[in-house]
C-alpha cells in the first residue's frame, strides 16, 4: 500500500480537542503524521481534502445486521455498505440473530465476516442469555475468549433481577459490562407507542413512560449491589436520565447511550400510522426529546449508536399494531447527530467525540482518534453539505428510516478503513 497525504483538512479530534487546519500522512494502515506543514514522502499519493473535516472513522455502539438468520433484511455486506457510506469503521453488532450469538463459535463467524469485508471491523456482543431468552445465563468466559466486546440479550430486556445480578457480576468477573434495553417487560409487552394522548387518539396498544425509568432504577441497584458494570441502550426518557445522572454522581459503574431518533423525533412522527417510525422503545413526548439533548450536552450519555434494525416491506406494510418495530440507521448516524450542532445544541466535537473517542473509551479501543501510530480509520465530512434522506435510495438494504424526507446537513465525503478508501 502506498503512502497518503492528506491535505488542507480541518483535523478534528475529539479525543484530544484537537482542532486546526493541517495534513494527515498514512502508512500501513496507520497514521504515521499529523499536523501543519506536512510533506509527502516520494511516491506518496495526495489528496486535498479542500478545508473539509477529517476526522476518526465512526464507532457504532449498537446495531442489528440480518446476517446470519434474517438474510432478507439485510447481510454484512449491505451492512458495511451502508456503514462506509455513513462514516462508520467500526460497528458492534447485536447477538439477537437467528441462531443468537450464545455460542464461541458464532462469535468468531462474525468476527471473521467483518474482516471479510475489508470496510468494517464488526465487534459481536455476546448474547447474555440463552438465545437471548432471559433464562439460561450463556457461558460468558468462552464468549469472551472467543471476542465478545460485552452481554446483551439485544432488544429483550433481562426481566429477572436474579438473572440480572448473576450477569453483572459473571461480566465483572470477566471485565466487561451488561448492556440492558431499559423497558419494563410486563409493562411494555406488545406495546406500540408511549402511553398517552396520541396512543388513545390512535388507538394503539401502549407502554408507559415509566417502564423504562422502573428497570433503569432496578438496574442501578442491582449495580450497587454487584459493583458491576451496567449499560443502558437507547434512553429516551427524562426520568431515567435523571436516575442514571445520580447513579454517576454517586460513582456507580453506571453508563448510556441514546440513538438519533430519541433526540431528533417525537411521537408525533408515528401520525397518520407511519410504521418506519415504530420503534423500540417508542418515540417519546417533546419533552422527554428535549431531556436526551440536554443530557448529551451534559455528558450523562456517553454515546450515540445507531440502533441500526433493517426490516424489509413485509414487516413495515401491515397495520401500525402489527408492524415490526426498528429504524434503519447507518446512513444517517452523522448527518442526524450533526443536526443537534447546527440547531445550537452541542459544539461540534461534542458530536464527534459521540460518535467516535467517547464508544472507543467504553469499549478499549485503540480507534476513535487522530493520534500518530492509530489505527488510519478515517471519515471526511461536508458539515455544510446538505442532502435529503429518501428511503429506497439509501445505500445497502435495509430502507426502513423513520427520518425519510428529512432534509439533512453534513455529509460524508469519504471513508478509509486501515488506510484503504472505502467510500467516496
Amino acid at each position: 500500500m502506498r503512502d497518503l497525504l492528506i491535505t488542507n483538512a480541518r483535523l478534528l479530534d475529539p479525543a484530544t480537542g484537537l482542532d486546526t487546519m493541517g495534513g494527515l500522512l498514512v502508512r500501513e494502515g496507520r497514521i504515521a503524521a499529523l499536523g501543519r506543514d506536512l510533506s509527502a514522502p516520494e511516491g506518496a499519493d495526495i489528496l486535498d481534502a479542500g478545508g473539509a473535516i477529517l476526522a476518526p472513522g465512526l464507532i457504532d455502539l449498537r446495531a442489528s445486521l440480518g446476517e446470519p438468520g434474517h438474510e432478507h433484511r439485510e447481510t454484512i455486506e449491505t451492512a458495511a455498505e451502508a456503514a462506509a457510506a455513513g462514516g462508520i469503521t467500526t460497528l458492534c453488532a447485536l447477538p439477537d440473530s437467528a441462531p443468537a450469538l450464545d455460542d464461541p463459535a458464532l462469535v468468531g463467524f462474525i468476527l471473521r465476516r467483518g474482516e471479510s469485508t475489508g470496510s468494517l471491523t464488526i465487534l459481536p456482543y455476546g448474547a447474555a442469555t440463552r438465545g437471548c431468552l432471559g433464562a439460561e445465563l450463556t457461558e460468558f468466559g468462552l464468549l469472551r475468549e472467543a471476542g465478545a466486546i460485552a452481554f446483551t440479550d439485544g432488544a429483550r430486556a433481562i426481566g429477572s433481577a436474579r438473572t440480572m445480578r448473576l450477569a453483572l457480576s459473571y461480566a465483572r468477573a470477566f471485565g466487561t459490562f451488561i448492556v440492558q434495553h431499559p423497558e419494563e417487560p410486563s409493562l411494555a409487552r406488545d406495546a406500540s407507542a408511549t402511553e398517552g394522548e396520541m396512543a388513545t387518539r390512535m388507538g394503539l396498544p401502549s407502554s408507559p413512560a415509566a417502564a423504562e425509568a422502573m428497570m433503569v432504577a432496578r438496574d442501578i441497584a442491582l449495580a450497587r449491589l454487584t459493583k458491576g458494570h451496567v449499560h443502558f441502550a437507547h434512553v429516551s426518557t427524562a426520568a431515567a436520565l435523571d436516575l442514571i445522572r445520580a447513579a454517576k454522581a454517586e460513582g456507580l459503574r453506571v453508563t448510556c447511550d441514546t440513538a438519533p431518533p430519541y433526540f431528533d423525533l417525537n411521537e408525533t412522527a408515528i401520525g397518520d400510522f407511519r410504521t418506519y417510525a415504530k420503534l423500540s422503545p417508542p418515540l417519546r413526548r417533546e419533552e422527554d426529546r428535549r431531556a436526551v439533548v440536554a443530557a448529551l450536552a451534559d455528558g450523562t450519555v456517553d454515546a450515540i449508536a445507531s440502533d441500526h434494525q433493517p426490516r424489509d416491506a413485509d414487516d413495515k406494510r401491515v397495520p401500525f399494531a402489527q408492524a415490526e418495530a426498528g429504524g434503519a440507521g447507518l446512513a444517517t448516524l452523522l448527518g442526524v447527530t450533526l443536526a443537534r450542532h447546527h440547531a445550537g445544541d452541542l459544539p461540534l466535537l461534542r458530536a464527534l467525540e459521540l460518535l467516535t473517542a467517547a464508544p472507543a473509551r467504553l469499549l478499549g479501543l485503540e480507534a476513535g482518534r487522530l493520534a500518530t501510530g492509530a489505527p488510519a480509520d478515517l471519515v471526511l465530512i461536508d458539515p455544510e453539505r446538505a442532502w435529503k434522506v429518501e428511503a429506497g435510495r439509501l445505500p445497502g438494504k435495509a430502507q426502513n428510516s423513520p427520518f425519510d424526507g428529512r432534509a439533512l446537513e453534513g455529509r460524508v465525503l469519504g471513508t478509509w478503513k486501515a488506510g484503504a478508501r472505502v467510500h467516496g
